[in-house]
């Protein structure tokens, strides 16, 4: 099931289309990763306690992880440029509702905004790719930059807060992003081509309504139980999700124009782009989620000091992203992604072993490592979400994909959080044991997806 060739596209239009997709993918991660290195300032600032601290950062997940699947499929029926568009209004407008939010729980509502409007944004942007770049060299080589662009918007994100947050507050760095992503929206509108699928599935709005309450539920499940598992909050929201995502899978197995055809996880290559997916989020994402608050409390580096740490692992990503296109074509997608998941293994096996008297440069080795294979990760994972899946149907195949590392992202952020912060107490020890645990057992998740992409063989 790979992607036959597109529609015949200029040269011209094919980069402005890998341009808008790119930076559509660089705005949301910049977004999304944003709050990781200024969470002091913007919990202080909104009064935030520990529950309202741990919504603001898993918020915009439950947007991304809840509407990636959809809005790719409204994607390829309907036009992927106006969904990419309407997308980056959605994003701009909870963006700029962030920056003059009052309170935890408005800033919290408007992060969710921002990952339904992300979330159309980097379901169309893989599907504006395929369609603009035909299958081989030209789209391993628009998938390298599209991977770049993952990896840029995470090292860009905390930066640019951090920087703006030393200079006057957090809440400029949403500003700049609203605008940015105003005008991506408009320039989406003019410079793009619009597309859509020459078969199209036709709508699933229950299928829809099922699968984002209920991935909504389970992750907003993760993050209640970190107050407390035995809780009636978590409990009653776990079960929710069960009886929710449950019926999803029935009626998907019933519909003639499912939202998601449940078929293609016996298609090796889809299982395996999925897997590796997961494990990404479940895996190095995860733990570099918490990395920046461990520094700063544990080694005492500020929330610039941490950005710039992140932005040695996810620029060295971004290298790696845009190299990997040199790859040979023997190598193939499968080979790449399991590879790049050992890869991503033995760099957070390197940041194991911390004292809490480590410095910045200990840590320096492992991020390195992690971000290469990370861009060799990111690179492989855009492509074969779009080659996994049948022909015009690559915003479904994004949206999956997608889904699968967010949801990752979460259930690993919520393993982290449990063993990274031991029931012994917060001490400076007790949080670097707690450090190093969190470290192999992410590790040891990347192993684990590793295995099942390298046992996914194409059954002939």
């Amino acid at each position: 099931m790979t992607d036959t060739a597109p529609s015949p596209v200029s040269t011209t239009n094919s980069t402005r289309a890998l341009t808008i997709a790119a930076l559509g993918t660089l705005l949301t991660l910049m977004a999304f990763t944003a709050p990781l290195a200024t969470i002091n300032s913007t919990a202080a600032d909104l009064m935030s306690d520990a529950a309202g601290r741990t919504w603001i950062l898993s918020s915009m997940s439950i947007g991304l992880a809840a509407a990636l699947l959809t809005t790719g499929t409204v994607a390829d029926d309907f036009g992927r440029r106006r969904t990419f568009a309407l997308g980056a209004a959605v994003l701009a407008v909870g963006t700029l509702i962030s920056a003059v939010s009052p309170n935890t729980l408005i800033f919290v509502s408007a992060r969710i905004l921002q990952g339904l409007g992300g979330a159309a944004v980097i379901a169309s942007s893989l599907g504006i790719i395929a369609h603009t770049h035909p299958a081989g060299p030209v789209r391993a080589k628009a998938s390298g930059v599209w991977g770049a662009s993952v990896g840029a918007g995470i090292a860009l994100g905390p930066l640019l807060a951090a920087l703006l947050d030393r200079w006057a507050s957090w809440r400029e760095a949403y500003v700049v992003l609203a605008i940015a992503t105003v005008a991506l929206a408009i320039a989406a509108h003019v410079l793009v081509e619009e597309s859509r699928s020459d078969a199209p599935r036709g709508l699933d709005p229950i299928g829809a309504l099922l699968l984002a309450t209920g991935i909504a539920a389970l992750l907003a499940a993760l993050v209640e139980g970190r107050q407390g598992w035995t809780a009636v909050t978590p409990i009653v929201l776990f079960v929710l999700a069960v009886l929710l995502l449950a019926a999803f899978t029935v009626l998907e197995l019933r519909s003639a124009t499912a939202m998601l055809d449940l078929a293609l996880f016996r298609h090796p290559p889809f299982l395996a782009a999925t897997v590796a997916a997961l494990a990404t989020g479940g895996g190095i994402i995860a733990l570099m989620s918490y990395m920046p608050g461990f520094v700063g409390t544990v080694l005492g580096i500020d929330a610039l000091g941490a950005a710039l740490l992140l932005f040695g692992w996810s620029a060295t990503s971004v290298v790696t992203a845009l190299l990997a296109r040199r790859l040979p074509a023997s190598v193939s997608g499968r080979t790449q992604l399991a590879v790049g998941l050992v890869g991503v293994a033995i760099g957070m096996v390197m940041l194991t072993g911390l004292s809490e008297n480590a410095t910045w440069s200990r840590l320096l080795p492992g991020l390195l490592v992690a971000g290469i294979a990370s861009g060799v990760l990111n690179a492989a994972l855009g492509r074969e979400a779009v080659a996994s899946v049948p022909a015009g149907r690559g915003g479904m195949g994004s949206g999956a994909n997608n889904t699968a590392r967010y949801v990752g992202s979460a259930i690993g952020v919520t393993v982290v959080a449990v063993v990274a912060v031991p029931s012994g107490g917060h001490s400076a020890a007790a949080l670097t044991t707690g450090w190093n645990t969190a470290a192999l057992v992410t590790a040891a998740i990347s192993i684990l997806g590793a295995v099942v992409v390298a046992v996914s063989r194409t059954r002939h």
